[in-house]
């Protein structure tokens, strides 16, 4: 099988890792740079080309790691694939779902999947009424679409929470206000979804004074137990977002689990290094199992 590896840069683990395994199992790789693909949208033969300007074909499958920057045009490069019956390890409404973490967060209260207490206000007048409705601070305030931690603070004082929400509104950002979970004290729990599977499951702990426990950031790894309930959420959260592959962030609190966040290109690298899985053989596993149905019924 020809398998694609849709990103905006090549260097890194996950993506070394990707094409090391798909190879090992015989499949052909390809890394296809988003930045330089274009596409031709026309009722009969649909196509994506190279920057070269020749057609991008015969792939089985696709593996989107789409960067925030390039969201828009990496998702309409993955749905024209899509049209084409190319299998994706994740499809491009799913990607869409969790780049936006308001939409993410609506999602799992529409399905009754417990997570923090979340506002979202469009009108200066409004800034005090939520933090109030959110028990005041400490509060967390994220961009809607931000990754990897960033774009996430921590204010400790209402005042310094009305001072973050005015300024993302004055730069036109749009942000959400969380609770501050005191009792995870730095610490979340990342379940790697794969199908209707935890695969893996490893603790992140943030570095001191930081409270963000993101391995991209300098966290530490180590792999956990985690317990039945956190095993089910983490696999009910990631099919109502219609992911086979996903990162579930869960937090620990007072009153039980609660899903944080969910990412669809979830890195290998802490995943693998903290539980010694070989995690993206799994993966491509999963391709193997499924893009051939998924190709015979999108092209028939």
């Amino acid at each position: 099988m020809k398998i694609g590896l849709l990103v905006s840069e090549s260097g890194l683990y996950s993506h070394k890792r990707l094409k090391e395994e798909a190879e090992k199992k015989g499949h052909k790789f390809r890394i296809i740079n988003l930045a330089e693909c274009f596409v031709n949208i026309t009722n009969d033969t649909p196509t994506i080309y190279d920057k070269k300007g020749k057609p991008i074909k015969d792939l089985g499958a696709v593996i989107p790691r789409i960067e925030p920057a390039i969201t828009f045009f990496g998702t309409a490069i993955l749905r024209q694939f899509e049209m084409l019956g190319v299998y994706p390890l994740n499809n491009s409404l799913a990607v869409l779902r969790a780049r936006d973490k308001l939409r993410s967060l609506q999602i799992l209260a529409k399905n009754n999947i417990p997570m923090p207490s979340t506002g979202i206000a469009n009108s200066p007048s409004s800034i005090d009424a939520i933090i109030k409705s959110l028990g005041g601070a400490p509060l967390i305030i994220k961009l809607v679409e931000g990754t990897e931690g960033e774009g996430v603070v921590l204010a400790g004082t209402n005042s310094a929470a009305r001072s973050v929400i005015s300024a993302f509104k004055q730069l036109h950002a749009n942000v959400i206000v969380q609770e501050f979970i005191k009792e995870s004290s730095g610490r979340d729990i990342r379940c790697f979804v794969i199908g209707n599977k935890v695969v893996a499951s490893m603790e992140r702990v943030a570095n001191e004074g930081e409270y963000r426990a993101n391995f991209h950031l300098g966290a530490s790894v180590n792999p956990i137990k985690i317990t039945p309930e956190e095993r089910a959420m983490a696999v009910k959260a990631s099919k109502v977002m219609g992911m086979d592959v996903a990162g579930v962030d869960i937090l620990r609190s007072n009153r039980g689990s609660l899903v944080l966040e969910i990412n669809s290109s979830p890195g290998l690298e802490g995943i693998e290094k903290a539980t010694g899985k070989n995690i993206t053989s799994l993966m491509i596993e999963h391709i193997e199992k499924n893009a051939k149905p998924y190709n015979k019924k999108h092209t028939a």
